[in-house]
């Protein structure tokens, strides 16, 4: 109990510090900034207003999911949510382009655009996966330093929600000046626990492994003497991959070094408060030692060093997978669809298992997702937030009667059956759209503790009132809100990315070659390729390949910004 009350103190004291900060900051929606609040010399001052008459235009391009949906005859550049635009403000969004982002495509379109001179966009938003992207933007110049017009024209709302964790910023400050407005996400989004197959722990009387003893125990039991008859070679004990990454969000293998007191492949504050890179710790040696037991056991697939995190999620839909680490959120998607291959199949939530000495540790979730760049030529910056503002006062912070109240757009993301209730997603008509993505700033706009919080409410027996709470309870399956419960119960085992600062001098010509080192030899000491003892040479390699240096400046970024 202890734990939960911790999170939700903390959540307070959060939220109040939030209000005081950002009450100092001053503007909001329609006030045009806090009086005396002064721009940088030569950026352009506007008057903010609720609608532009005449309309106002905002360029941008898009790179299109090849997973997002149309329907009704629409396009990227021309759908319900420009012409909401359009309609409710007086913006009129411009695509200059857009294309499918497959391979990389979007980022390869746009570095193009800016290294040819090609019209830039006015307003660009960029996912986590592009951040190197980002970072090349802002160094072109060709974007504004943000940070003033964020004082002077978000609203309170959004000001708050940026409070939560005021190092957001950290990745996108150039000299004290923020070139970026931080993508907001919600907290925990991507924290993991372990789903287990009950059903088979209910056959065959094992209790639920708690450290990494129990959990061979178990792993063995559903292998070798698996409850609904699968023969061995057929049965994955634990579905992992690390194809891309050894610190991802499912199928995620990082707790195994966590056991062992670190996580990879990223950075993680030290006892003398410094950075040191995870993936050269000592821990890792013991757990790459874990691993390769697993591996010559046939407890995790021979294939997961080609498997990435989607790949992982087929066994377990299969139902020939027995454990698989992920978010809270998985028994609504992929979990939910087991039961169709596996009838009877019930996944629970643990918490991850500690190792020898009672340690446990998973990656944390940063609060952001991607950065919105503005371009230093735009004519009325002020028009961004006059839209971003109203889907933060409206939409992050949905409100009985109003106009998100259950969703963004009826017949895309919400439909309401006869008596005026959420049908889930799979029943809309014509199908449901992820219309969120539509907009300017991917995902709308998110206040990083409201899906917790509105977790913690339906756990407890809440009845949904708000947008959020009734999505959650619709369409994210029924074990979500006790998942949640579980991932709060381990909150302080959650070590996040401690280096969110640009990259370094060095990181710039080195840092591929550190990791194509590093994943092979990772590698190679699982599948047995290489003796453990090969860790030391590849942690003397790195060091010496540039990683020292790196290390350095990493925390010479660090000291600037504690």
């Amino acid at each position: 109990m202890w734990v939960r009350m911790g999170w939700l103190q903390l959540l307070a004291v959060s939220i109040l510090l939030a209000g005081s900060l950002a009450g100092c900051a001053g503007g909001g929606s329609g006030s045009g900034g806090e009086e005396g609040a002064a721009p940088e010399e030569n950026q352009p001052v506007n008057a903010y207003k609720e609608k532009y008459e005449p309309e106002v235009t905002i360029t941008t391009v898009w790179g299109v999911d090849p997973t997002l949906k149309f329907k009704n005859g629409e396009t990227i550049e021309n759908n319900v949510a420009t012409r909401w635009a359009k309609e409710k403000f007086g913006i009129n969004i411009k695509s200059l382009w857009s294309i499918t982002d497959t391979n990389g495509a979007f980022a390869t379109k746009l570095r193009l655009a800016m290294s040819s001179g090609q019209e830039m966009p006015e307003v660009v938003t960029l996912g986590t996966e592009n951040n190197q992207l980002a970072q090349d933007l802002i160094d072109s110049g060709m974007f504004a330093e943000v940070g003033t017009l964020f004082d002077q024209y978000a609203s309170q709302t959004w000001k708050d929600a940026m409070n939560q964790d005021p190092n957001v910023w950290n990745p996108y400050t150039r000299d004290g000046k923020r070139m970026g407005i931080p993508v907001l996400d919600f907290a925990y989004n991507h924290d993991y626990i372990l789903w287990i197959r009950q059903d088979w722990l209910d056959k065959l009387g094992l209790s639920e492994p708690k450290t990494l003893d129990e959990l061979e125990q178990v792993m063995d039991a559903f292998k070798n003497r698996n409850p609904d008859g699968l023969a061995p070679d057929k049965v994955i004990p634990l579905s992992i991959g690390f194809k891309t990454s050894m610190n991802t969000w499912m199928g995620d293998p990082s707790w195994v070094f966590g056991a062992y007191g670190t996580l990879p492949q990223q950075w993680n504050e030290s006892e003398d408060g410094t950075l040191e890179y995870g993936s050269v710790h000592p821990g890792m040696k013991e757990g790459l030692k874990k691993l390769k037991s697993w591996m010559d056991s046939g407890y995790i697939p021979k294939e997961a060093a080609l498997w990435d995190e989607n790949k992982t999620a087929e066994p377990a839909v299969a139902g020939t997978a027995g454990i698989i680490p992920g978010p809270y959120w998985m028994s609504g998607w992929p979990l939910q669809d087991t039961v169709k291959n596996a009838p009877g199949a019930v996944w629970k939530p643990i918490p991850i298992p500690t190792g020898p000495d009672g340690t446990a540790m998973r990656h944390g979730t940063h609060y952001t997702n991607g950065v919105t760049l503005i371009h230093k030529d735009m004519k009325h910056p002020e028009a961004f937030f006059t839209y971003q503002n109203y889907l933060f006062d409206n939409f992050a912070v949905s409100k009985p009667g109003g106009e998100f109240e259950y969703g963004m757009f009826e017949g895309y993301d919400y439909e309401l059956d006869g008596n005026g209730e959420m049908v889930p997603n799979d029943q809309i008509e014509g199908g449901y759209v992820n219309v969120v993505r539509y907009l300017l700033v991917r995902d709308g706009a998110r206040i990083p503790d409201q899906q917790m919080q509105a977790l913690m409410k339906l756990a407890d027996g809440g009845t949904p009132e708000t947008r959020l709470e009734r999505d959650v309870a619709v369409n994210y399956g029924k074990d979500t809100p006790a998942a949640a419960q579980v991932l709060l119960t381990q909150e302080d085992i959650s070590k996040k990315d401690m280096f969110t600062g640009p990259v370094t001098t060095t990181m710039k010509s080195k840092w591929d070659y550190l990791n194509k080192i590093e994943n092979q030899a990772l590698n190679e000491i699982i599948y047995g390729k290489q003796p453990l003892d090969s860790f030391d040479a590849f942690v003397k390699s790195w060091k010496g390949g540039g990683g020292d240096q790196i290390t350095q400046e990493v925390n010479e970024w660090y000291q600037s910004v504690k």
